[in-house]
């Protein structure tokens, strides 16, 4: 258990931050230069952070193993929708002739 824990603090320390920065519009020069829409890779970084507590707060609460594979499951496919949202904005930014 104290994995799970050690995961979510993890989690909630670096990746929520920084997508909500990124869905709020603000970035560094830096990444901005990196990441084009910087919008939907905050979306896309949300999305990936959002496995963390699905699959952690059912098991630190207690729940069946029924509904803590649910949720895990429901994680996998939130993260993977992650992923193809950053794969399809940096996709329509490279065909747009952005860099």
């Amino acid at each position: 258990m104290i994995w799970h824990w050690i995961g979510l603090n993890i989690f909630s320390l670096t990746l929520l931050p920084a997508g909500l920065a990124m869905v709020a519009g603000r970035a560094t020069a830096r990444l901005r230069a990196r990441l084009a829409p910087v919008r939907a890779h905050g979306w896309a970084l949300l999305a990936i952070y959002a496995v963390a507590p699905l699959n952690s707060i059912p098991r630190l609460a207690g729940a069946s193993p029924e509904m803590s594979l649910a949720l895990t499951a429901a994680g996998g496919i939130v993260g993977a929708a992650g992923c193809l949202l950053a794969g399809l904005a940096r996709l329509r930014t490279l065909n747009s002739g952005a860099r």
